[in-house]
């Protein structure tokens, strides 16, 4: 089991933002690597909080391209109305509101990469002119009588099987094969568990950082507890519980108890009275309420107890009921 109070043992990142040694993750990493290298079109697959976008975004900041616009765009976001507006931009007059000519993302992009995010959410119709702009480097802005170009690479994403999403006629074939000119999918965490303390420590020392901690570890216990949850929300729901958990320590060690587990939570509640899983709410609501309160008043004692409403003895001993002190917020 590492030992994560050695600062030696934090992980290195690959690409200035990926973090991981196993070997699924690094065969991944070889891909990228090549394409970083080329101009291609890029489809990059995987679950929902795998890390899409970061991948996307070692593509774009490592290639020739890495001095101009990395653009962004969550297509699931937009609606179909406003998709083609969003992308190409509009002519002024071209309707109602547009008072002045507007330029899309994809001018936005010139020069640059567009990273299109939830591929799959687009209508047929914006599907129909992306496929144009991919395969002449043409667009034409909404209410315009000429086409614009711009000199644009396209990284797509996609949680969804596009190539089901063809056969069943939601997705044009011949898009699909244009975007389909190099592919990555990237591994779920439970793919490649033995990143996830290197993971673990890398967000701990982050959002210890953050929250003006300093250094924070994770216990073995702490450690053992993430490893034998099955992450349905991948690396982004490592993420959220390892922040929580730098929220509830207050620094310096993250213990089994600061790990809060959605599904377990759920289940060990549910599998008490009604009475059990009323009062573990009501701890886990008291105990966040408290570190909020001195978190804000920097562990001033008496002036938390003062916007809780409480006597400073009454608050005192609830600090102590929940083993938090001052000192650590100060």
């Amino acid at each position: 089991m590492p030992n994560f109070e050695n600062r030696e043992l934090l992980p290195r990142t690959h690409f200035d933002t990926l973090v991981g040694e196993s070997e699924a993750f690094l065969r991944t990493l070889e891909k990228i690597r090549l394409f970083a290298g080329t101009g291609a079109t890029v489809l990059i697959t995987g679950e929902t909080g795998t890390g899409k976008e970061l991948f996307a975004r070692a593509i774009h900041y490592h290639g020739v391209r890495r001095g101009q616009p990395f653009i962004p765009v969550n297509c699931g976001a937009l609606p179909d109305a406003l998709i083609e507006n969003e992308l190409f931009g509009h002519s002024k007059g071209a309707y109602t509101d547009a008072a002045s000519a507007e330029k899309g993302l994809v001018a936005e992009a010139d020069g640059g990469t567009l990273f299109l995010d939830e591929i799959d959410a687009l209508s047929c119709p914006a599907q129909a002119k992306l496929l144009r702009f991919l395969q002449r480097g043409e667009y034409r802005p909404v209410g315009c009588a000429r086409f614009a170009y711009a000199d644009v690479r396209v990284v797509v994403a996609s949680n969804a099987d596009l190539l089901a999403s063809v056969q069943e006629k939601r997705f044009r074939e011949d898009l699909f094969y244009r975007l389909h000119v190099l592919s990555v999918t990237i591994p779920p965490l439970r793919d490649r568990l033995g990143d996830l303390p290197l993971l673990a420590a890398h967000f701990a020392a982050h959002y210890g950082r953050t929250q003006g901690y300093g250094s924070v570890s994770v216990s073995e216990d702490a450690l053992r507890k993430l490893l034998a949850h099955t992450w349905p929300g991948n690396i982004r729901e490592l993420e959220g519980v390892l922040q929580r958990a730098v929220l509830h320590c207050g620094g310096v060690m993250i213990g089994v108890d600061h790990v809060e587990l959605a599904g377990a939570m759920a289940s060990e509640k549910a599998s008490g009275t009604l009475s059990q899983a009323k009062m573990a709410a009501v701890q886990e609501f008291e105990r966040t309420y408290l570190i909020n309160l001195l978190r804000v008043h920097h562990g001033n004692v008496t002036h938390a107890a003062k916007a809780a409403g409480k006597e400073r003895r009454t608050f005192q001993r609830l600090l102590t009921k929940h083993q938090l002190h001052r000192s650590r917020f100060a």
